[in-house]
């Protein structure tokens, strides 16, 4: 046997991948046509008719309509059009990823389904003029990221900030943050490495694409997490990944804000009934300035905002927010007089 005819099922199956679907066929003629002209192989109907139940025992779901031209399509597939679409989606919409990345990525993606779905997929794709970050190093700083996670390791990097010119500074004059890396959380359209400081044996959260390059994997092994972290509560506890003391906090609400509390906190939260018109739900989050400003969009600020000292069931600060949120953080306080 030639080489050609040792070739010819997987340029068969190759053609019946990229150019059929459940809605679209190839004829038996077709199928020796593409061969014939696209890869200059030979064949002839009882050889396309034996080699498709060749695949078929290999396990490819091809289908066939018998008919005076047999037609044949591959319609099964690890990843169906809309899954296809939400990977797509998620790339596009991802601040994390690069554009020129994006790009790629999409046509990664698309070429996992057919040449007509992925058709129908591009023309529903705008990565232009989507905020995206310019740091191409990303992905070797992930990599680097992960490989340290996974062998325990501690890692050294530079991290920077903007300042009122848009240019990139090195915070504490470019000295390299010593971080022990326990995961890469995706949060609020960025990537974040959650780790533990070196020397103040706390947690700290960090941008990935705010990292300056790629960061440098240590011989020493890693701090321990602090007892009792969980990754899951410690993102819904804090507010775009900004670490900072717990407090347990009850907001009371307007009723029609329900659905903005179970998007930030889950339908576990804990929530009563407050009065006709409201609600409350106690939370234990990390209060920061990050927290008071998603306090704040929900409107209803104006001359309202009030801070004063009160007591119940022992003594508490109440801050009220207009008439859609009150706040009211439950810890030692002194009475006023």
């Amino acid at each position: 046997m030639d080489n050609d005819a040792k070739l010819r099922p997987l340029y068969l199956a190759k053609i019946l991948y990229e150019q059929t679907d459940e809605e679209h066929f190839l004829t038996t003629a077709q199928l020796i046509q593409i061969l014939e002209e696209r890869y200059g192989i030979n064949a002839h109907r009882q050889t396309i008719k034996a080699e498709i139940e060749l695949l078929k025992q290999f396990g490819l779901e091809i289908e066939e309509v018998k008919s005076t031209q047999n037609r044949y399509n591959l319609f099964g597939r690890r990843f169906d059009a809309p899954e296809l679409k939400l990977l797509i989606d998620a790339v596009e919409s991802s601040k994390f990823i690069t554009s020129g990345k994006s790009k790629e990525l999409v046509e990664k993606i698309s070429s996992l389904t057919s040449e007509h779905v992925a058709a129908s997929l591009r023309r529903n794709v705008s990565c232009e003029g989507r905020i995206k970050p310019g740091n191409e190093r990303i992905y070797l700083i992930v990599d680097a990221i992960n490989e340290a996670i996974n062998a325990n390791k501690k890692i050294s990097f530079q991290y920077f900030q903007y300042n009122v010119r848009k240019e990139k500074k090195l915070k504490r004059n470019g000295e390299p943050y010593v971080i022990t890396p326990l995961h890469l959380v995706w949060n609020g359209d960025c990537y974040y490495m959650v780790g533990v400081y070196d020397y103040k044996q706390r947690l700290g959260s960090f941008r990935v694409d705010r990292i300056a390059k790629c960061p440098v994997i240590l011989a020493e092994d890693g701090t321990p997490a602090p007892d009792g972290f969980n990754i899951d509560e410690y993102i819904n506890t804090t507010f775009h990944m900004f670490n900072s003391p717990h407090e347990e906090v009850e907001l009371v609400c307007d009723n029609d804000v329900m659905d903005s509390i179970i998007d930030r906190f889950g339908e576990d939260v804990t929530t009563y009934a407050n009065d006709m018109t409201s609600f409350r739900a106690v939370v234990n989050i990390a209060v920061s300035h990050v927290f008071y400003s998603w306090v704040f969009g929900f409107g209803g600020m104006e001359e309202r905002l009030l801070c004063n000292i009160a007591c119940r069931e022992g003594c508490y600060k109440r801050v009220h927010f207009g008439l859609q949120l009150s706040l009211f953080f439950y810890k030692a306080m002194p009475c006023p007089t």
